[in-house]
């Protein structure tokens, strides 16, 4: 499939939590109109209250994969801030921006402002350990 517009991107953004990815996939969203996207989307309710359920994250990151395909499809910008800790969690992006002939830009945040999330420290360390450059 050719991109028919050639300022459409998909554009990653990883990091570990409390790195600043949202904060970053906000700012830029709001300066070029992409689609800001990531998984934790997924769990926020009806009412606006974020609520993780461990067991349902497979089916978050196929939502918000099926998402980004489908804003690009229609010729919108997509930004994802995920953690993406290891390469293989970006192949589903990497194959979608290769399918549509989009552009790919991967960017690393490395601050540390804390997760609003409330992760455990120690599935951070974890997470650290397992980090992919």
């Amino acid at each position: 499939m050719n991109n028919l517009n050639n300022s459409v991107t998909l554009t990653l953004i990883r990091g570990l939590p409390g790195s600043g990815k949202s904060t970053l996939a906000q700012r830029l969203a709001t300066q070029t109109g992409a689609i800001h996207l990531e998984t934790d989307m997924f769990f926020v309710a009806e009412d606006g209250v974020y609520r993780f359920a461990p067991q349902n994250l497979s089916v978050a990151h196929q939502w918000c994969q099926r998402q980004t395909k489908l804003h690009l499809s229609q010729g919108r910008s997509v930004i994802v801030s995920n953690t993406f800790v290891r390469h293989w969690e970006m192949k589903a992006y990497k194959t979608i921006a290769k399918q549509l002939n989009i552009p790919l830009e991967i960017r690393v945040c490395q601050d540390q402002f804390g997760s609003i999330h409330q992760i455990d420290p120690q599935t951070i360390e974890k997470m650290k350990a397992n980090w992919q450059p």
